[in-house]
This record gives C-alpha cells, structure tokens and sequence, in this order.
C-alpha cells in the first residue's frame, strides 16, 4: 500500500483526494501547512508520494517542492502539484523546479490515477 501525503489548505480538496486515494488502494494523511507536512518529514516520516496545493498561506507548494528538491533524502521523492491555477508560468515552474505531474482542480480519479502513475514510473527509471 502507497503512503501519500497531502499538503491543501482546503479541509474539503483535502477529503476529497483523501477518498479518491483510499479507491485507489493508497494510504493517506493531509495536512493543512506546508511547515507541518516538513516538520513530519524531518522527524523522520517518509511518504511514498506528496501532492501538494500551489496556493497556500505562509508556505506554498512551490516553496515545499524547492525545499524538498534541495535536500538529498527527498530529492527523489515523488511529487504533483494539484492547482486551481492553469496559467502556463505556473505550470512551467512547478515542472522546472522539479515536479513529477501536475493536475488541476477539480481532478478526477482517473486523472490522479494517471499522474500518479506517470510520476512513480519516472522514479523507477
């Protein structure tokens, strides 16, 4: 069973990929800020996958990612990035910072499925 972490500031985005997940067979646990979700990583917890929000307070999820990419144990950590945003810049930045997948909201389970399945493939090259 996959461990995926989810980083949303939306309670209700954060239930709702929660539930698609478990169909999907994952294991979960959300939090609402990016300090958090890195505090439990630094304590020791290792996910199998993130998928974190863009726009968030205080830290957001391009902010989480370069943290991520910049550390070595992390680095090779799956990641998408979930967004209400499509705007291209963001897009491009999310995937230039070191994004495995990005999806917009609302997503549906088959697009989450495929992402996620795309991202962890690129970790197993």
């Amino acid at each position: 069973m996959k461990k995926i972490w989810i980083v949303d500031d939306d309670e209700e985005m954060g239930r709702a990929i929660t539930l698609m997940l478990s169909l999907l067979d994952c294991e979960t646990r959300h939090f609402l800020h990016a300090r958090i979700a890195a505090q439990a990583l630094l304590a020791g917890g290792r996910p199998d996958m993130m998928i974190l929000d863009i726009n968030m307070p205080e830290v957001s999820g391009l902010d989480m990612l370069e943290f991520l990419r910049r550390r070595r144990e992390w680095k090779s950590l799956p990641v998408i990035m979930l967004s209400s945003e499509a705007a291209d810049v963001t897009v491009d930045k999310a995937m230039l910072l070191g994004a495995d997948g990005y999806v917009m909201k609302p997503v549906t389970i088959e697009e989450l499925e495929k992402v996620m399945s795309q991202a962890f493939y690129k970790h197993i090259i």
